[in-house]
């Protein structure tokens, strides 16, 4: 009986020697929403990298409730991580999950959109305010600097849909022919693009071009306006499979590609160099381009 008893200590032991070593290598990965392609891309990217590099990856959905978000930060935060990469719902109400891992010791990484406040390592994205330009200025050049221009903006309050909004309006900024006629938000969702632009086609008879922040409101823009056989040019952002699909088809003139599953990856990859004490830039880009056809 003793020697039983004996073994299953030392199993038991055992077994909890290596569930602390595998804590010891985890990293944890809070994504703000896993019913968007993108960020399906770059929670893909992040676990194709940990895997490569030995890590365990645990990640959660935050379903772009910044409640949700801190309630995950919490739950991985008693899991013994090693770094937090958390992709923010939002900018500002991210700063109760970044001060919950600043208590605990638990470096910060943020992915795709920053955070207004907190002490975080390093930020990896692509040059939103860049993006927002280079799709206006696309836009001007197709037009011949004159049109009318709608602007479906992303969910309030996050980086990139300031980030982005911003380099669209300093693109058409001081052309005389040009108008921006809407600008509302849709969220970042393809159901919310296509119901705030059935709304403005209503409100605005003459429409030349639209510029979504992302590709999932600009491919339920295009629903809106092929029911309409209206010709309009859409420009989306981020990429996605689905957003270069379109432009190959012609249904949409360009996207601004965000390379997330890069985004993901080189997140792994700088944490890594946070959790071995390394030294890292406060700011990480990962490239941008323009897709057109």
């Amino acid at each position: 009986m003793k020697r039983i008893l004996g073994f299953a200590l030392g199993t038991a032991m055992l077994l909890g020697t290596t569930a602390h070593s595998m804590a010891a290598d985890s990293m944890a990965l809070v994504v703000s929403t896993l019913n968007n392609p993108f960020f399906v891309s770059l929670k893909d990217g992040a676990e194709a990298k940990a895997k490569e590099m030995g890590y365990e990856l645990l990640v959660l959905d935050s379903q772009n409730d910044p409640a949700k978000e801190l309630a995950n930060v919490e739950d991985v935060l008693n899991k013994d991580i090693k770094v937090l990469l958390i992709n923010p719902t939002d900018s500002d109400a991210v700063y109760s999950s970044i001060r919950a891992a600043n208590s605990k010791n638990v470096p910060v990484v943020t992915l795709d959109r920053g955070a207004s406040r907190g002490k975080v390592a390093s930020h990896v994205a692509s040059d939103n305010v860049l993006g927002g330009e280079m799709a206006g200025k696309l836009i001007i050049e197709k037009l011949g600097g004159k049109g009318k221009i709608v602007e479906l903006e992303g969910v309030p309050g996050t980086s990139a849909a300031r980030d982005r909004g911003e380099g669209f309006r300093k693109a058409v900024h001081g052309h005389a022919g040009i108008e921006v006629v809407a600008s509302q938000p849709a969220d970042f969702d393809r159901t919310k693009g296509l119901n705030v632009m059935e709304n403005i086609l209503q409100a605005q008879p003459e429409i030349d071009a639209v510029f979504a922040h992302n590709d999932e409101m600009a491919l339920g823009a295009i629903k809106a306006i092929q029911a309409t056989n209206r010709k309009i040019l859409v420009v989306g952002f981020d990429g996605t499979n689905d957003g270069v699909v379109a432009v190959e088809n012609g249904s949409m003139l360009a996207t601004v590609a965000q390379q997330a599953g890069k985004i993901g990856s080189i997140g792994v990859e700088i944490a890594d160099k946070v959790a071995k004490g390394e030294a890292v830039d406060s700011y990480t880009p990962v490239p941008l381009k323009l897709v057109v056809k």
